[in-house]
């Protein structure tokens, strides 16, 4: 998740997090129009909506919602579900040749360098929906929002684990990696695999190392990112590093994962806990709601990446906000479903069944679900979160992630991925045009 400036990014989104609310507060806003573009209701209207298959959980495409704003709109909306490897690629190639989607779901921060948010996308200042925004910083970029949610949680990223195995063996959270390390033994003892890796999803392995990066810089070394990003240092200049991804990579050697690491996918992740094959996860709190859906009455957590001695969580910037393209061919009718998800009640809807964090004044936000509540208790409140190395990283990351899936195959020492990133990293950046690359 790469945001357009360094200092920027650290700033919205780590106040974002110091200030998150348990309600929203305030009142007023006057509900969004929904009736049908130009009073027009007979001239039917599809819009194309462009989505991850990873993310067919949505608030935004909940059928009932998509059913309701075409009866009051005459307006359908199609969906066109992309395999998850594959989204930046399909987008870009999209918004390359025209193609445009009327909206797209995506990361704000990997927009920005992915998709060249602010040449492809609709500036949404003057939304009628925008004033009653509280924090507009989680859907903003230079200035300008830029896309559209009605939460302002932020993804939090560490391991997420089965509380139910870790009370029936007697487990508590590990403050360090050799506590994880022994933990993993009595999980495999006891005959439930310790570890989901579903890295056929390349992004899936740079879970690990982007919080404990970030965690490590943040304690010991807090000018980094501004000499990376400005050529004066390189990845491979810090051994902790190497370190860290020798770590990840040794829970798999250990035998505390699932076998074919470079087959099985995220998708496969719910269906793993669900059937209770699992125990942890390097991965969002995102998973957790995505279990929750199906089982209610399972009891997830997330704990930081136990990668040195009493690391913070990792907290990356909101994730899957909606965006209008400036080439939609139904420019209008797109803003109107912005409109429609933005309206009090259905805002309040959605808020209700995700269980967010609303990010609208007149919108309360309902009794959190415990694994929020405790995120919110035990690490927002007291400070304990650190931003993933993924904010503050201008560039794409996918070869990165490539590199981290070689590791993986045997192919590469992480000494190996570190230099590797950094001449692609390099490259990236002076393609870029940014100043000492």
């Amino acid at each position: 998740m790469k945001l357009h400036k360094r200092k920027k990014a650290a700033s919205i989104v780590l106040a974002s997090l110091l200030s998150i609310s348990l309600t929203a507060c305030g009142s007023g806003g006057n509900d969004s129009g929904t009736s049908a573009s130009n009073g027009n209701k007979n001239s039917k209207v599809t819009l194309e909506l462009a989505i991850s298959k990873s993310s067919q959980d949505s608030a935004f495409i909940q059928q009932d919602i998509l059913d309701e704003f075409e009866k009051q709109t005459n307006i359908s909306v199609n969906l066109q579900l992309i395999p998850a490897e594959q989204t930046t690629t399909v987008l870009q190639t999209k918004l390359a040749v025209d193609e445009t989607p009327d909206i797209i779901q995506y990361n704000l921060a990997s927009a920005i360098t992915d998709l060249n948010l602010e040449r492809n996308f609709e500036i949404l200042d003057n939304e009628s929906w925008a004033g009653r925004i509280v924090n507009k910083d989680v859907l903003s970029a230079a200035g300008h929002i830029y896309s559209f949610h009605v939460s302002q949680d932020t993804g939090m990223q560490g391991v997420v684990y089965n509380k139910q195995i870790f009370a029936d063996l007697g487990l508590s959270i590990p403050t360090s990696y050799e506590q994880f390390l022994a933990i993993c033994e009595k999980i495999k003892a006891g005959g439930i695999t310790p570890v989901f890796m579903p890295y056929k999803d390349a992004w899936a392995a740079n879970i690990w190392p982007a919080a404990a990066f970030a965690d490590f810089v943040a304690k010991n070394d807090p000018s980094f990112f501004d000499e990376l990003n400005s050529n004066k240092r390189k990845w491979a200049d810090i051994p902790e590093f190497k370190t860290f991804l020798q770590q990840q990579y040794e829970v798999y050697t250990k035998g505390y994962t699932n076998t074919d690491v470079l087959s099985d996918s995220y998708d496969m992740a719910v269906g793993k806990f669900l059937n209770k094959e699992v125990a942890m996860m390097f991965m969002g709190d995102w998973l957790i709601e995505g279990v929750a859906e199906q089982d209610p009455s399972m009891e997830l957590g997330v704990f930081p990446i136990p990668s040195s001695d009493n690391a913070k969580l990792g907290a990356s910037p909101l994730g899957g906000q909606l965006f209008i393209p400036k080439k939609a061919k139904h420019l209008e009718e797109a803003k109107q479903f912005l409109d429609f998800i933005a309206s009090k009640e259905i805002a309040q809807q959605i808020v209700d069944s995700k269980g967010y964090v609303s990010n609208f004044s007149d919108v309360t936000t309902p009794e959190l679900p415990a694994y929020k509540q405790d995120i919110v208790d035990n690490y927002i409140l007291p400070k304990k979160t650190v931003l993933t190395t993924d904010a503050y990283m201008l560039v794409d990351r996918s070869e990165l992630y490539r590199l981290l899936q070689d590791q993986f195959a045997g192919g590469l020492t992480p000494e190996e991925v570190l230099k590797s990133w950094d001449e692609k990293f390099s490259q990236l950046m002076q393609d870029k045009g940014v100043s000492g690359f």
